[in-house]
C-alpha cells in the first residue's frame, strides 16, 4: 500500500481512502494487527551501538601514530626504556582525550527517535481508541489536535482552521495551513508545499483534524533522514589530513636520516652492531613524539576560547577546520534571522510606516497614531482580531503563547502605544469567525459601549474582494482594489508575509452567530508586513566572512522571495530569482555545481538538496560548513566538514547531535567568531611544529656531523631525551598558548591542499637547523679539543647549547611573518614561564647530584656560558634576516602585482 511512493497530496481524500483500503471510521483491529504484522511497528531503525573496542583503537590509526608505535617498540628491543615510557604516555594520553571525545558523539539516531509521539489517538472500528504512536499502521485514521505531535506521516481528510510547525522539518518560520484539497501533482513538489500532508515529528499549532496513514518508521519523511544521518560518512578534516601527509613525510626523512647515519658510520670503519644501535636511537630521538600532546593542547586551548565565544566544540579536530572552511552553508530561519515574526512595514491606503524596536516612524520621522486614522484602526483591528494570548513581556513576542504571526500584531500594537490589554478590555469580543484555511481569513466581532463593531484580517485578496470602501486622510472613499492588490504584491516581492485588515460598523443586536456571508461591505484600513527580521550582528558577521574569503551560502526551506530579502539585508547580493525547489532537483550534478559556483541563496531546499549541495562542494575542493537548527539540516552537518548546530532554544536534539560544533547562542555571528579562532589554532599548532621539527633537524644534523667528520658524538642518547621532553617539551606546548596575530581573519583560507608548514617555513627550518647544528658542534670542537678528558664536558656544553637554541629560537617561531621583536613577552605569559622554568631547570640539573649521575652533566665555566650566550643568539640574527628577506620578495610581488 506504501510500495512505490505515490504522490498522496496530489490525490483527493476519497482516493486516498480507497487506495489504502481503510474508510473515515477507520480501520478493524483485526486488520490493523494484521498490517502491523506486514509492515512492523512505527518506529525508527536504531542506530548500531557505537563499539567501544573499535574506537579506542581508531585512535591509534594515522602515519604519525604508526611512527610513534614504531619508535616505541624498537625503544623497548633495545632497551632504552625511557624513550619508550615517553613515547607509552603519549600514545596513552592522545588515545584516552580521542576515545571520549568520539565515544559520545553517535547519538544523532537517537534525538530522532524523541520526535516520534509516544500515543495517538486513533479511529479503531468506528471508535476512537488510544495506542501506542508504535503500534500506527498506513490505513489508520488519527485524530490530531492543538499541542498534538504528528505520530506519522498523515493525508489529512478533514480540517478545522489546521495548523502545522513545520520549521524543524521545512525551515518555514510560521505555522503552515493544511487542508483536505490536493496540491500540485508534480512528485517533486517540496515538503513545506504539501498542504494536504502532515508529517511525522511535527506539531499541531492550532486546530484540529483527521489524517489518514500514508507512511510509518523508516517509510516517513523523518525515517529518510534518519536513513540518510546514518549512511552519511564524515569528512575527514583538513587537520587530519594534513598530520596524515607530514606523518609520512616524517617517516621518510626519519628512515632516510637513519640510513644515512649508519651508512656513513659504515664507511668510517664503525663496528655495524654499534651502528645499528646508534642509528635506531637517532630514529627514536628523530619522533616529535610531543606533536600529539601539542596538537591536542592547541585544540583544547582553542576549545575553552570558543566556548567563551558561545561555541561549544564536540570533537576536538573541528576547532580547526571552522578556520580552513572556504564556504559556509546556513540555514535562515533561525540562524540568520531570530526565528520570530515582527510587524515590519504597514501600508494604508496613501501613506507607508515602518515599525522598529522604537516605534512606528514614516519617511525616518517618528510618528503616534492618530485616532480612528487609517494606522490606528490597522494595529488596533490585529491586536482585536486576534486568537493569541498577550505576552508576558508585551514588547517581546517570544513571551507569548499562540500563533507567531498574531503575537507579532499584539508586539506591533504595544510599540505603537496601543496595549492589546487595555484594549481587549475597552473592546471586548462578542463573537468569532476563527481563520480557516479555505477562507483564508478570520473575524471577529467587538462592543465598544452601545456600539459594534466588526474587524477582519486576512489574506490581501480575500480581504480587499470583501470591500467598498478605503480609509484614507481624507476620510472613507470608493475602494481602488487594484492599487492595493499592487501594493500588497509590492510588499510580498520584498519578503514580507502580508495581511489585509478590514473593518465595518455592526449592528449591535445579531440574529445567530457570525457567519462568512456577514463579512460584506468591509472598511479597508491597511496591510501589515510581517518578516521574521535578521539578527542585527549578522550582517558584520556575513562582512568579516567575506573579508576573511569565506563564502556564505543560503540553503533554506522558506520561499524564494522571503530568503532573498533576508539575504539582502544581511548584507550577501543574490538574484531575484534564485535556484529553489523542483528546478533545484531537476539540475544534473554538473549543472548544479555550475549554479554553485555563484550561487548565494538556494530556496524551498529539501533535506536531499541539502546533502547533494554539500557533497557537491566537497567534490568541487571547498572545505565546507554547515549551521542549521531543523532535523532537516542533520545529514548536511554530519555530512560536511564541519557542522555547526544551534544549541539554544531555536536548535533540535537530531541537530546538535550531528554536529561537531554547537553554538550556544544560535547565532551565525559566532560562526565568524569560532572561525577565527579556529584559525589561532591551526597557527599555533604550526608554531609548535615548526619549533619542534627544527629542534629536532639540528640535533640530527649535528650528530650526522659529528659522525661525518670522525669526531664523538655530541649529545648522549640521555641527553638527547632530556632535551625533547624537559626543554623543547615544555615550550613547544606553551606556544598553543599564543594569541591571535593581527589580520588572521583578513586572510583568505588556506589551501586545503597545503602541509602543516608552509614552503617559507621549510626554508626558515632548514637554516635554522643548520645554524643549530653548526653552533652546537662549534662549541663542542671548542671545548673538546681533541682532549679526551675533556669529552664529557664539551658534551655538557654541547647540550646547554642546543638547550639555549631552543629557548631563543621560541621567540622567533611565535610569528611566521612579524619580527620577534615587535612582540610583547608578556602577551604570552605560559610561554614566558616555560622558557624561564626549562633554562632554571637545565641549569639546577647542571648542579644537582642525580641529574649528574644520569645525564652525565657537570657545571660550566663562566667562558663557557658566553661561548654559548654568544652563539645561541646567531639564531634570531638568521631568522630575523629571512623574515626580512621574505617580507621584501611579498611586497616586490605585490607592487608587480597592482602595476
Amino acid at each position: 500500500m506504501t510500495d512505490g511512493r505515490p504522490s498522496w497530496h496530489a490525490m483527493e481524500a476519497d482516493a486516498v481512502l480507497e487506495r489504502l483500503e481503510t474508510s473515515g471510521t477507520g480501520l478493524a483491529e483485526a486488520e490493523a494487527s494484521r498490517r502491523l504484522a506486514l509492515y512492523g511497528p512505527n518506529r525508527l531503525h536504531e542506530a548500531e551501538r557505537a563499539n567501544p573496542g573499535r574506537i579506542l583503537l581508531h585512535q591509534f590509526a594515522g602515519a604519525l601514530m604508526y611512527v610513534l608505535l614504531g619508535a616505541m617498540l624498537i625503544s623497548l628491543a633495545i632497551r632504552h626504556w625511557e624513550d619508550a615510557i615517553v613515547i607509552a604516555a603519549v600514545l596513552v594520553l592522545n588515545a584516552t582525550i580521542g576515545f571520549f571525545q568520539e565515544y559520545r558523539a553517535e547519538n544523532a539516531i537517537a534525538a530522532l527517535m524523541g520526535l516520534v509521539s509516544p500515543r495517538a489517538a486513533v479511529l479503531r472500528d468506528g471508535a476512537v481508541r488510544d495506542v501506542a504512536g508504535q503500534d500506527l499502521v498506513p490505513g489508520d485514521v488519527v485524530r490530531i489536535a492543538a499541542g498534538d505531535i504528528i505520530p506519522a506521516d498523515l493525508r489529512v481528510i478533514e480540517a478545522w482552521a489546521l495548523e502545522i510547525d513545520e520549521a524543524l522539518l521545512t525551515g518555514e518560520s510560521v505555522p503552515v495551513a493544511k487542508s483536505t484539497h490536493p496540491t500540485d501533482t508534480d512528485a517533486l513538489l517540496p515538503l513545506a508545499e504539501r498542504s494536504s500532508v502532515v508529517f511525522m515529528g511535527s506539531a499541531v499549532a492550532a486546530g484540529s483534524g483527521l489524517g489518514a496513514v500514508i507512511a510509518t518508521g523508516s517509510h516517513t519523511e523523518i525515517g529518510s533522514i534518519a536513513c540518510e544521518i546514518r549512511s552519511v560518512q564524515r569528512a575527514r578534516t583538513p587537520l587530519q589530513e594534513r598530520m596524515e601527509r607530514f606523518g609520512r613525510r616524517i617517516s621518510a626523512a626519519i628512515v632516510m636520516l637513519a640510513a644515512l647515519a649508519f651508512g656513513v658510520g659504515l664507511a668510517r670503519g664503525e663496528d655495524v652492531t654499534s651502528m645499528f644501535l646508534t642509528a635506531v636511537a637517532i630514529a627514536v630521538s628523530a619522533v616529535p613524539e610531543g606533536l600529539p600532546v601539542v596538537m591536542t593542547i592547541a585544540l583544547a586551548v582553542s576549545v575553552r576560547r570558543m566556548a567563551r565565544r558561545n561555541a561549544i566544540v564536540r570533537r576536538l579536530p573541528a576547532v580547526e577546520t571552522l578556520g580552513s572552511c572556504t564556504i559556509v552553508v546556513t540555514d535562515k530561519t533561525g540562524t540568520l534571522t531570530r526565528n520570530r515574526m515582527d510587524v515590519h512595514e504597514i501600508r494604508t491606503a496613501d501613506d507607508r510606516f515602518r515599525l522598529g524596536p522604537a516605534g512606528l516612524t514614516r519617511d525616518g520621522v517618528s510618528v503616534v497614531p492618530e485616532p480612528d486614522a487609517a494606522l490606528h484602526a490597522t494595529l488596533v483591528g490585529g491586536a482585536l482580531c486576534n486568537e493569541s494570548d498577550v505576552p508576558d513581556d508585551p514588547g517581546d513576542a517570544t513571551s507569548g503563547r499562540g500563533d507567531p504571526t498574531e503575537l507579532a500584531l499584539l508586539v506591533a500594537a504595544e510599540r505603537a502605544g496601543l496595549p492589546a490589554t487595555a484594549l481587549r478590555r475597552e473592546q471586548p469580543r462578542v463573537d468569532v469567525l476563527p481563520f480557516d484555511s479555505q477562507r483564508r481569513l478570520a473575524a471577529s466581532l467587538h462592543r465598544k459601549g452601545g456600539e459594534c463593531r466588526l474587524f477582519v484580517k486576512g489574506a490581501p485578496e480575500r480581504v480587499i474582494g470583501l470591500c467598498t470602501l478605503m480609509r484614507t486622510r481624507d476620510g472613507d472613499v470608493p475602494v481602488d482594489a487594484d492599487a492595493l492588490a499592487r501594493a500588497a504584491e509590492d510588499m510580498a516581492a520584498s519578503g514580507l508575509r502580508v495581511l489585509a485588515v478590514a473593518t465595518r460598523p455592526d449592528p449591535a443586536e445579531r440574529d445567530g452567530p457570525l457567519e462568512e456571508q456577514h463579512l460584506t461591505d468591509l472598511v479597508f484600513l491597511g496591510l501589515a508586513g510581517l518578516l521574521d527580521p535578521p539578527r542585527p550582528e549578522v550582517p558584520d558577521a556575513i562582512a568579516a566572512c567575506a573579508g576573511a574569503g569565506i563564502r556564505v551560502l543560503v540553503v533554506t526551506g522558506d520561499h524564494a522571495s522571503t530568503a532573498v530579502a533576508i539575504a539582502r539585508q544581511v548584507g550577501l547580493e543574490t538574484p531575484d530569482t534564485p535556484l529553489a525547489g523542483a528546478h533545484l532537483a531537476s539540475l544534473s550534478d554538473e549543472e548544479l555545481s555550475r549554479a554553485l559556483e555563484t550561487a548565494t541563496v538556494l530556496a524551498r531546499a529539501g533535506p536531499a538538496d541539502k546533502l547533494r549541495v554539500v557533497r557537491l562542494l566537497r567534490n568541487a575542493g571547498h572545505v565546507v560548513a554547515v549551521t542549521g537548527d531543523g532535523v532537516n539540516d542533520a545529514p548536511a552537518l554530519k555530512a560536511a566538514h564541519v557542522g555547526a548546530a544551534m544549541g539554544g532554544a531555536t536548535g533540535s536534539d537530531v541537530a546538535r547531535e550531528a554536529s561537531e560544533i554547537v553554538l550556544a547562542d544560535d547565532n551565525f555571528a559566532t560562526v565568524s567568531a569560532a572561525a577565527e579562532e579556529g584559525r589561532t589554532a591551526f597557527a599555533n599548532l604550526r608554531k609548535a611544529t615548526f619549533f619542534l621539527v627544527s629542534s629536532g633537524v639540528g640535533e640530527l644534523l649535528a650528530i650526522l656531523g659529528s659522525l661525518a667528520f670522525r669526531m664523538p658524538l655530541p649529545l648522549l642518547p640521555a641527553q638527547i631525551l632530556w632535551l625533547n621532553l624537559v626543554t623543547n617539551g615544555i615550550e613547544d606546548v606553551a606556544l598553543a598558548f599564543e594569541p591571535a596575530e593581527p589580520g588572521t581573519f583578513r586572510r583568505p583560507p588556506r589551501d586545503p591542499r597545503e602541509g602543516m608548514l608552509s614552503r617559507q617555513l621549510v626554508e626558515r627550518l632548514v637554516l635554522s637547523g643548520l645554524v643549530m647544528a653548526a653552533g652546537t658542534l662549534a662549541v663542542f670542537l671548542t671545548e673538546w679539543d681533541g682532549d679526551a678528558a675533556r669529552l664529557d664536558y664539551a658534551r655538557v656544553a654541547a647540550l646547554t647549547t642546543m638547550v639555549m637554541f631552543q629557548v631563543v629560537h621560541v621567540g622567533n617561531c611565535r610569528s611566521e611573518e612579524r619580527s620577534a621583536f615587535s612582540q610583547s613577552p608578556f602577551s604570552n605569559r605560559f610561554l614566558l614561564f616555560g622558557v624561564s622554568g626549562s633554562a632554571l631547570l637545565h641549569v639546577l640539573a647542571l648542579y644537582l647530584p642525580p641529574t649528574q649521575r644520569l645525564l652525565g652533566l657537570e657545571p660550566l665555566t663562566s667562558d663557557t656560558w658566553l661561548r654559548i650566550g654568544a652563539v645561541s643568539l646567531s639564531i634570531v640574527v638568521v631568522v630575523e634576516l629571512h623574515k626580512l628577506v621574505r617580507a621584501l620578495l611579498r611586497r616586490r610581488t605585490t607592487t608587480e602585482v597592482r602595476v
